[in-house]
This record gives structure tokens, sequence and C-alpha cells, in this order.
């Protein structure tokens, strides 16, 4: 889901404008619900974009287009023209970009990204990267276009990036971690997995990690339908910049998707680990698609009471790691419930094709942590134990 609780909040009427300020400001604070600050350097104007940046403040016409013009320019001068923080800029700027696996995730980063990057796609299959480099990526739904890509199974194939995007599920992480071995060695990585700990795939790269909510629907290798226009959320890892994240929060953005960058991600990180630790094992148990049942308390026998307590569980366990939430999960799955798009979580599609799931990375990742924090959680020991039976129920004898 997009930040919800922001989003529900944003509904709300704005604050009446001080009548001491002159006129034009007051115009100005009306339509943009508070007082406009110029951004003075290159990171304000990132973060003046509200999805974007935590910070929120109002993006101005052009900003977008203005930093990208700004760094295309830079990449056209001469070495020796530069300055100093001129290297620092570039090296942060991002215009080529490899996708590594194009299931739904990937596909949309694919196809937007294509729009304002230099971008390649890493697939498993020979005949996907063959069907791509053909007919280019189509995105349909929310948007709809066609962006040509190029696709290969090799990483030699393919010219260095400066940034690859693993969007794989985190059962495929270590095989694509273990593609990516030898190659490209320049690149940064962003890694795009539910759970925890996927950053350390990739040890001797800057890293920034990611989790999100955008969600939609793969017709084909080369067709993917863009369903929820929810937000990305991303940030620096270990000692990789923060202004990489900015870099890349934008350029994202730019592409016509939602992103928002956090200097630390571990508050954002834990509120969807806990979202999807209960709402993922749930659905995959019930057969149930995320809807009103999820967030229904009414009565004793209401799945809600259930995934109520599932969400104080993980929340007790992430108050004794000392991770204060971005937002709060219980917020966010009523929120969610109320957008009425009846989404299919993957572990639930998962379950019903008899693949494996990523219950060990989601609900394991934070039944561990819990062990370690010294806090029972039996709500989620069960599920946990529930969703394993169930793939051991179709593993062969």
């Amino acid at each position: 889901m997009e930040p919800l609780a922001r989003a529900a909040r944003r509904d709300r009427a704005p604050p009446r404008p001080d009548p001491r300020r002159p006129p034009r400001r007051l115009a100005q604070a009306d339509a943009q619900h508070e007082r406009p600050r110029a951004p003075r350097r290159r990171r304000d104007r990132l973060r003046a974009d509200p999805r974007c940046a935590p910070l929120g403040r109002p993006v101005r016409p052009g900003d977008l287009l203005r930093r990208r013009a700004r760094r295309l320019a830079l990449a056209g001068r001469p070495a020796s023209a530069r300055r100093a923080r001129d290297r620092s800029a570039e090296e942060d700027a991002v215009d080529r970009v490899c996708v590594v696996g194009a299931g739904v995730i990937g596909s949309l980063f694919a196809g937007h990204l294509g729009r304002v990057a230099e971008v390649t796609v890493l697939t498993r299959r020979e005949e996907h990267a063959e069907a791509l480099n053909a007919e280019g990526l189509r995105v349909s739904g929310r948007h709809d276009f066609v962006t040509r890509v190029r696709a290969a199974t090799d990483p030699a194939a393919l010219p260095e990036p400066e940034l690859a995007i693993v969007a794989t599920k985190t059962t495929e992480l270590a095989a694509a971690a273990a593609r990516l071995e030898g190659h490209w060695p320049r690149a940064a990585v962003m890694t795009v997995q539910n759970g925890l700990g996927a950053e350390a795939a990739f040890p001797g790269r800057r890293v920034l990690s990611a989790v999100t909510f955008m969600s939609g629907t793969r017709h084909s290798d080369t067709h993917v339908e863009y369903i929820l226009d929810t937000e990305t959320w991303l940030g620096p890892y270990g000692e990789t910049p923060y202004e990489l994240a900015e870099e890349v929060a934008a350029l994202i953005v730019e592409s016509g998707l939602k992103a928002q960058a956090f200097p630390d991600l571990r508050p954002a990180q834990w509120s969807k680990l806990i979202f999807n630790a209960t709402v993922n094992a749930v659905a995959a148990l019930t057969g149930l698609p995320h809807d009103h049942h999820f967030a229904d308390r009414e009565h004793p026998g209401d799945l809600g009471n259930l995934v109520y307590g599932l969400v104080e569980e993980g929340k007790r366990v992430a108050d004794a790691s000392g991770v204060e939430l971005h937002e709060d999960p219980w917020e966010m799955n009523v929120l969610a419930t109320r957008r009425g798009s009846r989404h299919y979580p993957s572990m639930l599609e998962d379950v019903e094709a008899r693949r494996p799931t990523e219950i060990e990375h989601i609900t394991g990742a934070l039944v561990r942590e819990a062990g370690k924090a010294g806090v029972e959680v039996p709500l989620h020991t069960a599920l946990y134990r529930l969703v394993r039976g169930r793939e051991a129920s179709w593993e062969p004898d």
C-alpha cells in the first residue's frame, strides 16, 4: 500500500491560513496547505517532492525536469571543468539501470524507468529475453505505454549499469546474487524484497534497501498491468550515501511511479515486515484475498481479531528491538481493506500454485527477531509452522 495513514491525513481539511501573512503568501499557503519554502540545494530540491522525501514539502513545477537537465548537462561537460561537488553529483547520478528479475515488480520498474533512463533487463529464461527484445515491454492499467528495453540472460551480454534493481522474490535472491558475482563491480544494487536481510547477499557493493507496496498482474512476458499505484520506500545500507537514495527515488518519481527516500529505512522496513508477516500468512492459510475480513472486529469470531493480535505481537518485537515504526501496521491494514482492491498477496498465489513461499524470509524473520529480543510471539509462531506444514504437504514423498 502507499503510506496509507499519510494518505488519509491528506484528505483532511487544510489549516486556516495565518491572516498576518501578506496576501501573495496567503494564496500560496492555501493552495499548498503549508508555507512554501524555496529549496536552495540539490538535496532540498529532491526533498521538495512529497512522493520521494520524508519531509513532504510541495514540489515546484519543473523541479524534476531541471534536475534531469542538470544531470544530462553535467554528463556532457569535460572532466577538467568539473568542480569537486560536480564530481560528487555525477557519482550519484543514475542514467543506466538494469532490472534483475522481470516478474510483476521488476516489469513495472523496467517499463516505467525505460521512459527516463537507459534500461536493460536480466531474465532467467532465454525466451523471455528474446520476447522483450522483439516486442518491448507494455505497461497497462493506471498507465498505458510500451517501452523498448534490451534483455539478456547473461550479465556479460549487457552493458554495466549504474544501478542494478534486484526485484526477485526472496526465494530466488541467492541465485540472482550468484549470477551478478564478478560482474558490474561499479554498479550500486537496490534490493526490493520482503522480509529482512536481503542486503547481505551483496557484500562489497553500494547497496540501497527498498520495499515496495505497488502491485500489478503479469499477463505475459511482455505485458504487465499496473494496479496499485503505491509507494516504494528506499534508503542507504551500510556506508552507502543517502544522496544516492535521494537520486534513485527522484528518478523513480520522474518515471511516473511513487517513491520515498529515508536516511534510515529500518522503521519503514519493519512496518512493512509486520504488515506482510500478518496479512500474507493469514491469506495463505484462509484462501482469502486481502479484503474487509482482515479488519472486521465486531464479533469474537471475526478474522480481524486475529489480525489485530498478530500486529500487536509484531509491534512488541519492534519495540524490544529499538525500532520506532514509520507507520502503524494495523492502520495500514485497515486503510488497505477500504480501498476495495481485494489484493491477492503473493504468498496466497504461491500456496494455490504449490510453489515455495516467502514464509521463511517474512514471518520466519519476525519470529527469529522475536527470539533475539526475548519476546514471545505465539500467534506468529503458529502461522509460521502452519505455512511451512502446508508447503510440506505438496512435497513428493
